[in-house]
């Protein structure tokens, strides 16, 4: 089943040309998922993933390797180069390496393949578990956004959702990978509305979304988008967050993600250290995206 948000209707007019990656997997759902949801919003994405689950691998980089073994879900046979594609899709392809050296890959290698130019912007996931506080430290979707718009200069977001486990591109879809694939779909969107530079120099947004059930939180539009920081603050030694909502305090993501409702926190952080950007760049995202963010309840 696809969802259709009204969010979706300016793109047309809005493409971009997008690398993708994520450190579950190429084959994982959740980043086929959301490559068929950005191109049915009218964006050139090239996937350029980890031939296996490189979870937990943070920034790390390796020389990539053929395949001693078939990649994940036997994606790809025994004996496969280090690098490759799909035969039916070429702009779905894997890198036998950590998730880093994939999507240098994929910005070096293979979107010049298919873009006029560099890409546009950097996308994530969505990460099969949230990645929130000290996580984006480890984490190879964060590793992979982060290297995006530190080493790369391309704007970059990861995207993480609590619900689901490690599943394969040619099961049944689940539920949930379509509504993180919407999710992700129409906040890449507003950042691409609202202009370049779509963020500053530097700066990533890591954002995680709430948790999907057969009863709660089941569509796209039942979720809002919170402003939050990565790491909890800590009083008199943190410097204060841009003032929004009434306060000086940005909800830190394990507040966004331990409140009631159906949200998703969006972080401003710096790639170069993934720590919390301070209040003017998160000043900059909050203009941005001013339209599309709610405060906490």
């Amino acid at each position: 089943m696809r969802f259709h948000s009204l969010l979706l209707w300016p793109l047309a007019a809005r493409a971009v040309n997008i690398i993708s990656s994520n450190d579950d997997g190429w084959a994982e759902v959740n980043i086929r998922a959301l490559f068929e949801s950005l191109g049915d919003a009218g964006h050139s994405v090239v996937v350029s993933a980890p031939a296996e689950n490189q979870s937990g691998t943070g920034s790390r980089q390796k020389t990539p390797a053929a395949l001693t073994e078939p990649c994940e879900f036997d994606s790809c046979p025994t004996g496969s180069p280090a690098v490759g594609f799909n035969a039916s899709e070429p702009r779905l392809g894997y890198v036998n390496s950590y998730p880093v050296t994939s999507i240098k890959h994929g910005i070096e290698s293979r979107a010049p393949e298919f873009f006029d130019g560099p890409p546009d912007l950097a996308v994530t996931g969505p990460n099969v578990g949230n990645n929130i506080g000290l996580a984006v430290y480890f984490s190879g979707t964060a590793g992979a956004a982060t290297y995006a718009a530190h080493a790369a200069g391309i704007p970059a977001i990861a995207f993480s959702g609590a619900t689901g486990s490690q599943t394969s591109w040619n099961t049944s879809r689940p539920h949930y990978s379509d509504v993180y694939a919407e999710l992700a779909t129409n906040l890449t969107n507003q950042v691409v509305a609202a202009g370049k530079p779509y963020l500053p120099q530097d700066i990533w947004l890591n954002v995680n979304f709430g948790s999907v059930s057969d009863s709660e939180c089941t569509d796209p539009e039942d979720f809002s988008f919170v402003l939050s920081r990565i790491h909890v603050a800590v009083p008199l030694i943190t410097p204060d967050d841009v003032t929004t909502c009434g306060s000086s305090r940005l909800p830190s993501e394990i507040e966004v993600s331990l409140a009631s409702g159906c949200h998703a926190s969006v972080s401003v952080g710096v790639a170069s250290s993934k720590n919390d950007a301070n209040a003017t760049m998160q000043g900059v995202v909050l203009k941005k995206l001013s339209n599309f963010l709610t405060c906490l309840s």
